[in-house]
């Protein structure tokens, strides 16, 4: 799996987009490294795409509550999109809905952090 990282308007917002599944393995810290190294060039606003995520479990789901974790302690801002049905009930199951803003599409996430 690789993470595609897309930069709006000199690193203003970032884009990640994960592959596969998040499943606690080199994709899944692949995802926390590059989130890490957006915060260290002073991104605050990031949108996660997860239109690529067929899968994911408790590790891939405890690497997004760090990453948002890691943007709260910057006052960053995290989006969430393009959650498929599968994903989008394990974020229900485990009552992360109120953590995270998801938005429908990534057009909708980005403009949602230029406000």
């Amino acid at each position: 799996m690789s993470t595609k990282l897309t930069t709006l308007n000199n690193l203003d917002i970032a884009v990640l987009e994960p592959r596969g599944s998040l499943i606690g393995g080199e994709e899944t810290d692949e995802l926390k490294a590059k989130a890490k190294d957006l915060i260290e060039q002073g991104n605050k606003k990031l949108v996660l795409d997860l239109g690529g995520i067929s899968y994911i479990n408790s590790s891939g789901l405890g690497a997004l509550v760090g990453i948002h974790s890691l943007y709260q302690k910057v006052n960053g801002q995290i989006k969430l999109c393009n959650v498929a049905k599968g994903v989008q009930n394990v974020f229900v199951i485990t009552k992360l809905t109120s953590v995270f803003d998801v938005e429908e599409d990534r057009n909708k996430a980005i403009n949602s952090l230029k406000k």
